[in-house]
């Protein structure tokens, strides 16, 4: 690994954000902070740790072939951080985290709501000692309104917060109904509004204020503020959103055609592409076809118009069509499995994929993150951390313990 000594600094350099949460929007906010330079300090259960860390297979495997303890779901939301094991339970564990956060310019934490109370850690009580610090919480369903103490998950909010009725086949087609989306929606979008929130508030703090402030942040609501124009479509209208599988409502053709060896996506997004796509297939009287003339005409009559366009893609492999569309402008694509994914010579060339050292892997993958900074490049300076690997050196650098009171704290299980 690159000596993080040697980098130029990160954007976020300035900043240092102790980390609370566990499994998923609350580290993907962190290791957004902590690729974009801010030193992130990731707060465990002593002996259990993340729960993420258990939440498998899939497992890295090492270089002999064996499954490690590392789950990829730990892996993804956790580099760049180091970490330590407290006890908060305990009140010298509790000492330790406000000894922590009045070092840190931002608090990060996911338990459910009133949980950190009970220790001295909540937010009034943390930020009255430290006016500037910046405290997110991220819940389920925020720290308000009915449902505030409920648990959930990704799948829960996807389905209350519309994703999935706006996802999958028409309920008249095979297998229609409802779906979930394969990504855990809820909590990246969660974890994406979190970081912003965060970067919003320092700056406040920092241009205009000199306080930090709460951030209440909730699952539900980041789910259903995502539904952006599909939400607007109904406000405006008060009609549902069809679920249209891989066809758009508001283009066509737009979905997905089967080739010979795969699958592409065509968007057909105005006139001129429709004319050129026409031409391509070999079909440039398709437009003077009432049915077809224009959009709302086609998407009409989009079973007719497919009943034509189906056996012309299954004609020939998926590159023939994605080539000769490229040539005149017309948005075509594969759809990939994985491993093209990572084959394919855009996302190579854009380095979205990255190898980071592992004590069981020379050379463990990882996505890129794909902000492109031209004067502050993220970097990826640490491997995702074992459990508590940084627990002596952030206690002694940053609280003072010595080894004699790190030794006893250990005893005592506290960390």
């Amino acid at each position: 690994m690159t000596d993080p000594r040697t980098l130029p600094q990160g954007a976020l350099s300035h900043l240092r954000v102790l980390d609370l949460s566990r499994v998923f929007a609350g580290p993907w906010a962190g290791q957004m902070l902590a690729d974009l330079g801010a030193e992130v300090i990731k707060v465990e259960r002593p002996g259990e740790g993340d729960d993420s860390r258990r939440l498998g297979p899939p497992f890295l495997r090492g270089d002999d072939g064996q499954p490690t303890r590392d789950s990829g779901f730990y892996l993804s939301a956790n580099r760049n951080k180091r970490s330590i094991t407290v006890d908060i339970a305990k009140p010298e564990g509790q000492q330790i985290v406000r000894e922590l956060a009045a070092r840190s310019d931002v608090l990060i934490e996911n338990y459910k709501v009133g949980d950190l109370a009970r220790y001295g850690l909540d937010a009034p009580t943390l930020r009255a000692l430290h006016p500037r610090l910046v405290y997110c919480s991220i819940t389920g369903f925020g720290q308000t309104g009915p449902y505030a103490r409920r648990a959930g998950y990704d799948s829960i909010f996807q389905g209350m917060g519309g994703l999935m009725a706006i996802t999958g086949h028409a309920d008249s087609e095979p297998g229609g109904g409802p779906q979930k989306v394969g990504l855990i929606v809820s909590d990246l979008m969660a974890g994406m509004y979190a970081s912003v929130a965060i970067l919003a508030a320092l700056e406040h703090r920092d241009a205009v204020s000199g306080q930090g402030q709460h951030i209440d942040l909730a699952l539900l609501d980041a789910q259903v503020a995502a539904l952006s124009h599909s939400a607007m479509g109904y406000l405006v209208s008060g009609d549902p959103v069809p679920r249209c599988g891989t066809q758009s409502p508001t283009a066509a053709p737009s979905q997905m055609y089967r080739c010979q060896d795969g699958a592409v996506m065509l968007v057909v997004g105005n006139k001129a592409q429709w004319q050129k796509f026409c031409d391509v297939m070999g079909r440039p009287d398709l437009p003077a076809d009432p049915r077809f003339a224009t959009n709302p005409d086609r998407i009409r009559h989009r079973a007719e118009l497919n009943a034509i366009l189906d056996p012309l893609f299954l004609a020939q492999p998926r590159l023939h069509w994605i080539d000769a569309l490229a040539a005149v402008g017309v948005p075509c694509g594969p759809v990939n499995e994985l491993h093209e994914v990572f084959a394919d010579p855009q996302v190579r060339a854009r380095d979205m994929l990255v190898h980071q050292p592992h004590p069981q892997r020379a050379a463990m993958p990882m996505l890129a993150n794909p902000i492109r900074l031209s004067q502050t490049p993220v970097q990826y300076r640490h491997r995702p951390p074992a459990l508590g690997e940084h627990t002596d050196e952030v206690l002694a650098e940053l609280a003072g313990y010595d080894a004699a009171r790190r030794r006893a704290l250990r005893e005592r299980g506290v960390i």
